[in-house]
């Protein structure tokens, strides 16, 4: 008798990639045709047998499949590989989930598939969407979904891309609930439901104690959700339906206040660390020359100054450096983003704002803070975070060592705040605070 060794396990399986791309909060779902040798017929992610190295193997298989060459996609996660089993084929599956952000829509197809749609990926799972998905989809997309987790230790990605991934985490589960309804005859309950979401959004408001557009877009759906049920019991498609609608109404915000700060941009500009919604501001606003400060200790301002090289000259400096070249070179608005707006008008946003900001005002420059008005806080107090002690000093010395990730701007400091609703002057956000406390008594 011959004994069966791990490796010729693995030979009898079939390795697979798969992966989905998200542009905002939609993904990429694809028709497999007629030209493919399984699953013909249904809708998958761009997948493709890894003949190497799967993480070799998925760029390839992006680029073949939707024409997208690889600075158009940007990993975020790779998942555990999700083995099963396909008894009518006789093959094991293992698959290899990845999950990309993409902004460009526009693909071209391979003969692999003839329909292209960006979709919220809840509709893998919805019983009314009409899609037959290939085996196990859903279980690769949650290998690589956002999570409470991934979204407390994401020290790359701004408050309101973040903000955006916290209302993905609530539709999702929202949508697996619904979809439970129809295959389970245990599921259901109304009560049940919403005290799980509830549950869920309680940790997520936990995740990022400094981030008040995340507290404040979650309180809007969980908010929303609620008013629809009235004396009744709100269930899992309420809550469905109020995240769907929050990522839209979140996304639009972010984009109605880039394009307020666009307007008002000529000249050169500088920025720091790395706001979504900035940059939409820089590539719309075609400022002659943008100085962008590298941002210690991740670098993110590295990664805003690669993604504007192409359109604008950019001069990426030191954070040392900021103030120097605030008074020695021809910077004519500083342009800086907002984890969280106090109602007085000071702003928290990424270690060296404020030292930016102070220079600024010194040299007569007008600091404009973009950011959608649900980066207003209702809180008095700040909750501001601190990085690991390792980016600054891992010796042995008996060393205390200092790193705060969020410092705080006066208001005196800020010449305006670039909002969805127009310029607002420090003075004038107090009235808006009002509104979104009134979004946390859901929780009452």
């Amino acid at each position: 008798m011959t004994a069966t060794t791990d490796a010729d396990d693995d030979r009898d399986r079939s390795h697979v990639v798969t992966a989905f791309l998200r542009s905002d909060g939609d993904v990429l779902l694809l028709h497999r045709s007629d030209a493919v040798g399984t699953y013909a017929g249904q809708w998958g992610g761009i997948s493709g047998f890894a003949e190497g190295e799967p993480d070799d193997q998925v760029s390839t298989e992006i680029h073949e499949e939707t024409g997208l060459e690889d600075d158009a996609v940007s990993l975020v996660r790779s998942g555990r590989s999700v083995e099963f089993t396909d008894a009518d084929l006789e093959r094991e599956w293992v698959v290899h989930p990845y999950l990309f952000d993409c902004e460009d829509r526009e693909v071209e197809l391979s003969e692999e598939h003839d329909t292209a749609e960006w979709v919220p990926p809840t509709e893998v799972v919805d019983p009314d969407s009409g899609r037959e998905t290939v085996p196990e989809l859903w279980s690769a997309y949650e290998r690589v979904a956002p999570t409470v987790r991934s979204i407390a230790a994401d020290g790359e990605h701004g408050a309101a891309y973040l903000s955006i991934r916290a209302l993905e985490v609530l539709r999702d589960r929202a949508g697996l609930l619904v979809a439970e309804r129809d295959t389970d005859e245990d599921a259901g309950n109304p009560d049940e439901e919403w005290d799980e979401l509830a549950e869920l959004a309680r940790r997520l408001l936990e995740a990022r104690p400094s981030m008040a557009v995340l507290r404040n877009r979650v309180n809007r759906v969980m908010a929303d959700a609620d008013a629809t049920g009235g004396d009744e019991a709100v269930g899992a498609p309420a809550a469905l339906e109020a995240a769907l609608t929050g990522i839209d109404r979140a996304l639009e915000a972010d984009a109605e206040a880039a394009a307020t700060a666009a307007d008002m941009l000529e000249g050169s500009a500088m920025t720091l660390s790395r706001s979504g919604t900035v940059l939409e501001a820089l590539r719309a606003g075609e400022p002659s020359r943008v100085f962008i400060a590298e941002s210690r200790p991740t670098r993110e301002g590295v990664g805003v100054a690669e993604a504007l090289a192409d359109e604008v000259p950019v001069t990426l400096h030191t954070d040392a450096a900021a103030a120097h070249l605030l008074a020695t070179e021809d910077v004519d608005r500083l342009l800086v983003g907002a984890d969280t707006i106090r109602a007085d008008g000071a702003v928290v946003n990424k270690t060296g704002t404020r030292a930016l900001a102070v220079a600024a005002a010194r040299e007569g420059v007008p600091v404009t803070v973009v950011a959608a008005t649900d980066k207003l806080s209702t809180r008095e107090e700040l909750n501001l975070e601190s990085g690991d002690r390792s980016a600054v000093y891992d010796g042995e010395a008996g060393i205390d060592v200092a790193n705060p990730t969020f410092d705080v701007t006066p208001a005196d400091c800020v010449s305006e705040v670039a909002t969805e609703r127009g310029l607002l002057e420090p003075e004038a956000l107090e009235d808006v605070v009002e509104e979104l406390r009134e979004l946390e008594n859901w929780r009452s």
